[in-house]
């Protein structure tokens, strides 16, 4: 799951008129999308004590008498990284600390898988641009219909259709654009 749904991986751009706007104008709103992969119990991911700043605090909102009296949240900090944490999921603070590490290892593997691809990149002699905070892809509600990729330049009518979960045809047109583009850095120069 996590390799085909990393293409959704960037800045979504959502174009709609508002309800709660009396002009009734258009108006955009930006969503920030990170993927992470789930670790298995099997994926090592050695983090020294020494490197983590563990901190617990109240998890504040609705949820009854225990809330506000008892520390179940819990935000632990990568010092070396500067990665930071903040699991309030649970009643309770070890079910916190073990959500947040898993989270917390999972970020730093791909932040480490990055980081490899990079040095293979520059090993290689690829030109690795810096192109994060850009739109992937744009929802329209109004004035008509339209979600558009701006990668792939895979579009579709049927706004709502991908609002509910239905990806396939964009996640397939990603496979494809990045196959094409691993062929064209492959490919040799005449």
């Amino acid at each position: 799951a996590y390799g085909l749904l990393s293409s959704e991986n960037g800045t979504h751009r959502l174009v709609r008129q508002s309800p709660f706007n009396t002009k009734g104008a258009r108006q955009t709103s930006f969503a920030g999308v990170e993927i992470m992969p789930l670790l298995d119990d099997d994926v090592q991911v050695d983090l020294p004590e020494a490197d983590l700043e563990i901190t617990t605090m109240r998890s504040g909102g609705a949820g009854g008498q225990n809330v506000n009296k008892v520390e179940t949240a819990v935000r632990i900090k990568h010092i070396p990284t500067g990665i930071a944490v903040k699991c309030t999921q649970e009643r309770s603070q070890v079910q916190n600390k073990a959500l947040a590490m898993q989270i917390l290892k999972a970020k730093l593997l791909v932040i480490a898988q990055q980081q490899q691809a990079k040095e293979i990149a520059e090993i290689r002699g690829d030109m690795v641009k810096a192109e994060w905070g850009q739109q992937i892809r744009n929802y329209v509600f109004h004035p008509y219909k339209l979600v558009k990729d701006l990668r792939t330049a895979e579009e579709t009518p049927d706004v709502q259709g991908v609002m509910d979960g239905n990806l396939d045809d964009f996640v397939n047109a990603y496979l494809r654009w990045m196959g094409s583009k691993k062929q064209e850095e492959t490919a040799p120069a005449l």
